[in-house]
């Protein structure tokens, strides 16, 4: 009966947001709680349910909050208009080039493993570019989406640390032999940039692209620049990243100091800082409400052991005598189970589950960690309405989230498919 009402709240939410008949964080509070109710919690139980997945999520909707703050701080100073202006004289108004550019420069800005992160930067970067050539706004998310998925397998990502310490092994065992899955999921998204590219390029042609970023930003932006602190705001930027790779401090107390630091050496004067803060604080509100809204959805469904209800109604589908394919199932469904748990549910809660029973037909448990890492939360992160980060991405892209998920999921999947297809090729995983 738990199982049901699970798979039944995640498809009920699915329809809900794609369909377009409730807002995301509506369907996030009211979907869960109702299901909760028909599952036969008091309303006393449902509520310290919410606030322990209000409490988990916590940390990261605080770390968004001040990360956004932060690089929004940065863009209002400058920091990216070089990038911006560079990127602008290589292009020359070529759709092909600035897609292609786009995946390259994430994969290169994702190798720090932090989807928050890169979201900003690059959609920072490129974002007016793609309203100036007037290429299709799905495009940008989805190619970032689908550009950060094969990075995020590297053994620093949260994802990754979480299967590490699910499987009790060390990250050389998972991590190294999963590189030319890697490698051939970077091929693949590649060859989907240069697709959209050519597509793009063929719809609007080659334009002489006569744009001037800074000429083109309007009086209160010219006024918030500071192109003088530029190297300190560079050298900020860096150290900041360089301790988040390290984690030499916990990274909602990083940002927390890093977003007050930023404020206080670009505009020391109160108005200025003012003036920041409410120009972005429609974006930090629904951002972090959103954070907190799935936190409810996922403390219902935990606490509720609906979860594990689902865990285990997903293991017993799996016929004995077709248990040598584990393995592969796991790796072919892993991105898919992105849109069904979320990366705690999952490692700790659905990958036990398997690798156990992988070790009972005397399959290496390592491979369903290999496996489960192809798509789940990795590929999928960035499609997944579970993840605080998706919000963030279609959110400065200005984009709906049911129209991103419809438009890059096929694709997502094929990222997921190629590594798999490279991970059996190579002996990662085994039929």
């Amino acid at each position: 009966m738990l199982s049901l009402l699970g798979f039944a709240t995640i498809g009920l939410f699915l329809i809900l947001i794609i369909t377009k008949r409730l807002s995301v964080v509506t369907a996030l509070i009211l979907v869960p709680l109702i299901m909760g109710l028909l599952a036969g919690f008091s309303p006393k139980e449902l509520g310290e349910m919410i606030l322990a997945g209000i409490k988990q999520v916590a940390p990261t909707g605080i770390l968004l909050m001040f990360a956004v703050l932060y690089f929004a701080t940065m863009l209002d100073a400058g920091l990216f208009d070089p990038i911006i202006a560079g990127i602008i004289r290589y292009v020359k108004g070529d759709p092909l080039k600035v897609i292609v550019g786009t995946a390259i420069l994430t994969m290169i800005v994702h190798l720090d493993g932090d989807g928050t992160a890169t979201f900003m930067i690059v959609m920072s970067a490129f974002l007016p570019i793609y309203k100036r050539l007037k290429i299709n706004r799905l495009i940008l998310p989805g190619i970032v989406a689908l550009s950060v998925g094969p990075l995020h397998l590297v053994p620093w990502s949260g994802t990754s640390a979480r299967a590490i310490s699910t499987l009790k092994t060390d990250a050389t065992q998972l991590f190294n032999p999963n590189i030319p899955a890697i490698i051939a999921g970077i091929g693949w998204v590649l060859f989907v940039a240069y697709w959209f590219g050519q597509k793009e390029r063929k719809r609007l042609g080659i334009t002489d692209l006569a744009y001037a970023h800074h000429e083109n930003l309007t009086e209160q932006q010219q006024q918030l620049r500071r192109p003088k602190l530029f190297w300190i705001n560079a050298l900020l930027t860096i150290g900041l990243i360089v301790t988040l790779m390290k984690s030499w401090v916990p990274t909602p107390a990083l940002f927390i100091v890093a977003a007050a630091v930023a404020l206080l050496i670009n505009y020391p004067k109160l108005a200025d800082q003012q003036k920041v803060l409410r120009s972005h604080g429609n974006n930090i509100f629904m951002v972090s409400s959103m954070i907190f809204a799935a936190g409810v959805f996922s403390g219902i469904l935990t606490g509720s052991k609906m979860i594990d209800a689902m865990a285990t109604s997903l293991v017993s589908l799996i016929p004995q005598q077709h248990a040598a394919w584990l393995p592969t199932l796991t790796a072919i469904t892993s991105m898919p189970a992105s849109l069904l748990f979320t990366p705690d549910a999952y490692y700790f809660g659905v990958v036990p589950i398997l690798s156990q029973t992988a070790t009972q037909f005397g399959i290496d448990p390592l491979e369903i960690g290999r496996a489960a890492l192809l798509g789940q939360m990795t590929v999928g992160f960035p499609v997944s309405p579970l993840t605080a980060s998706t919000f963030l991405l279609v959110g400065l892209a200005e984009v709906d989230l049911g129209d991103h998920q419809k438009f890059i999921l096929k694709w997502a999947f094929g990222t997921t498919l190629v590594m798999t297809l490279a991970a059996l090729l190579t002996g990662s995983i085994h039929l």
